[in-house]
């Protein structure tokens, strides 16, 4: 018999937003890895979900970086959606002439290693990111910044206007040919512009890791808050929006959970499971 899976998004979701896992949460996510698939779904990097999922059984490949990045917790890459070098250089060079620079996020050399580009001219936002990953030994300062050869994902952060003007400049260069996610940034309180691989989404993650897993799309729950969890919302045959999610992504979920990521939204719904049974 077909087990059932969970995957859930990580921020605003699954961690609370001082950016911990309660322990009621580890125990109850935790009693089911035994009969059940369990992973998750993020715009974080490896080696952050790594930090934030110590003692938490993940089963199942990640889906990290938006969807650039498939790897299981021992580091087995899965899959790639990569950046090339040339259209990751023309994207900073327009971000360039407005006086922008990214983070650029990419696979470094041997074992599984994601480089975190910045330029040596930052903006108060991206400061205060920066601080946040100050211990994290991938950090490499550029003075005249450019793409690596294996670009995950290009990040500018900085006010709303400027972000979408940039936005429509790179959507008139490249249309559809990539992926653009312009959003507010929640834990720094400005915006922040993504560029990915087209198909570096949660959708096609979580493609990977049925493929991989072996589960079927039927018997898979997953949870978010959102407008990039909506993919997954549209794969899985349940969904649950957690309380403080966007009005719009509660509108596209098959459920609402009446507790925030703070209350333990996704831990709750899995206690109920249990007692339903």
């Amino acid at each position: 018999m077909m087990k059932n899976s969970y995957i859930t998004d990580l921020d605003h979701t699954f961690l609370r937003s001082d950016l911990s896992i309660s322990a009621f949460t580890k125990g109850i996510w935790n009693s089911y890895a035994s009969h059940s698939i369990m992973s998750v779904a993020t715009a974080r990097t490896f080696k952050k979900t790594e930090q934030f999922m110590q003692g938490i059984e993940v089963n199942a490949p990640m889906i990290l970086l938006d969807g650039a990045l498939v790897a299981t917790m021992d580091k087995k890459i899965i899959d790639t959606k990569f950046i090339p070098k040339f259209v990751a250089d023309e994207i900073i060079d327009e971000g360039g002439k407005m006086g922008i620079y990214p983070f650029v996020l990419s696979l470094g050399e041997g074992e599984l290693h994601e480089d975190f580009l910045y330029s040596d001219i930052l903006n108060p936002h991206q400061k205060t990111v920066l601080a946040r990953y100050a211990s994290d030994d991938n950090l490499q300062v550029r003075h005249n910044i450019r793409g690596e050869e294996k670009n995950f994902k290009i990040v500018y952060m900085g006010e709303e206007e400027l972000l979408r003007d940039l936005d429509a400049r790179l959507r008139e260069l490249f249309g559809d040919a990539f992926a653009y996610i312009l959003a507010p940034e929640a834990y720094v309180g400005c915006y922040f512009l993504t560029v990915l691989h087209k198909d570096a989404d949660k959708a096609h993650g979580i493609k990977s890791v049925s493929e991989y897993s072996g589960f079927d799309l039927e018997k898979l729950t997953v949870f978010g808050d959102n407008f990039n969890d909506v993919g997954m919302f549209e794969l899985a045959r349940h969904s649950l929006a957690v309380s403080n999610a966007q009005d719009g992504v509660k509108k596209l979920a098959s459920m609402v959970s009446e507790f925030s990521n703070d209350d333990d939204a996704v831990a709750r719904y899995l206690e109920k499971l249990q007692y339903a049974k």
